[in-house]
C-alpha cells in the first residue's frame, strides 16, 4: 500500500474542497432527532429509498414522543420499503424512548452516551456528531473502508482502523467536512464497478494509479 504524503493529502483535500465547499448529508432530516432515525434507517439501505420512506413519516413524528405515539405497527407502515424495518422499528422506538428517560428527548452530543442508545454504532454516532455538531468525526462506511487505502488516504482493512489513521493523517482544516468528501467520490466517483477515473480531479495524484 502507497500513503499519500502530507502535501499530496493536502492537494487532495484542497481540491475536494474548492469543487465542494459546503458539503453535507444526502440524507433528508428536520432536526437531530430526525437525523439520528434516518442514519439508523440507512444500515445496509441507500439514502435515497430512505429518503423517500421519512418524506411522510417525518412530517407526523419528528420527536422522540410522536415516534413512540405512532407505535411500532405505525412506524412499519412508513419504513416497509427499507431493508430489515422489523428490528429498525425496533430499535427507533427502543432509541425514542431512552431518549426521553435518560436525555429529556434531546440528541446528545456524546459518542459513548449515543452508543448506548438501541441501533446505534459508532459509525451512526459519528455521522449525527459530525452533521448535527459539527465534530471532526470520521464515520467510515463501506464508501470509506474501501477507497481509503485504494487512493492512498489511509491505512487500515477495518472500520476503525481506517478511523484512525483517517484522523491522524488528514489536516485538521479539513476534518469537520473530510468524510463527506470522501463519501460523496466513492458514491459517485471512485464506484466500486467502472470508476469514473476519466472525470476524477485527483486521477493525477491517486495511489491506485500508480
Amino acid at each position: 500500500m502507497i500513503l499519500l504524503n502530507e502535501n499530496e493529502l493536502d492537494i487532495v483535500f484542497s481540491r475536494w474542497q474548492k469543487h465542494n465547499p459546503s458539503p453535507t448529508s444526502e440524507l433528508d432530516y428536520v432536526n437531530p432527532y430526525t437525523l439520528l432515525v434516518a442514519v439508523v434507517l440507512s444500515a445496509q439501505a441507500t439514502d435515497k429509498s430512505v429518503n423517500i420512506a421519512t418524506k411522510n413519516l417525518f412530517k407526523i413524528a419528528d420527536s422522540p414522543e410522536k415516534m413512540l405515539d405512532l407505535g411500532e405497527t405505525g412506524l412499519i407502515s412508513y419504513i416497509k420499503t427499507i431493508g430489515l424495518y422489523k428490528s429498525k422499528a425496533k430499535y427507533i422506538l427502543g432509541l425514542s424512548e431512552k431518549l426521553i428517560l435518560l436525555h429529556g428527548g434531546q440528541v446528545p452530543a456524546n459518542r459513548e452516551e449515543l452508543m448506548k442508545l438501541p441501533g446505534v454504532g459508532r459509525k451512526t454516532a459519528n455521522v449525527v456528531l459530525n452533521v448535527i455538531f459539527h465534530q471532526p468525526t470520521m464515520p467510515v462506511d463501506t464508501h470509506l473502508l474501501r477507497i481509503s487505502p485504494k487512493i492512498g488516504l489511509a491505512e487500515g482493512t477495518t472500520p476503525d482502523q481506517v478511523e484512525k489513521s483517517l484522523l491522524e493523517r488528514i489536516p485538521e482544516r479539513y476534518l469537520t467536512n473530510a468524510h463527506h468528501w470522501i463519501l460523496l467520490h466513492g458514491r459517485y466517483v471512485c464506484t466500486a464497478r467502472n470508476p469514473k477515473c476519466d472525470e476524477c480531479i485527483i486521477s493525477d495524484i491517486c495511489k491506485h494509479n500508480y
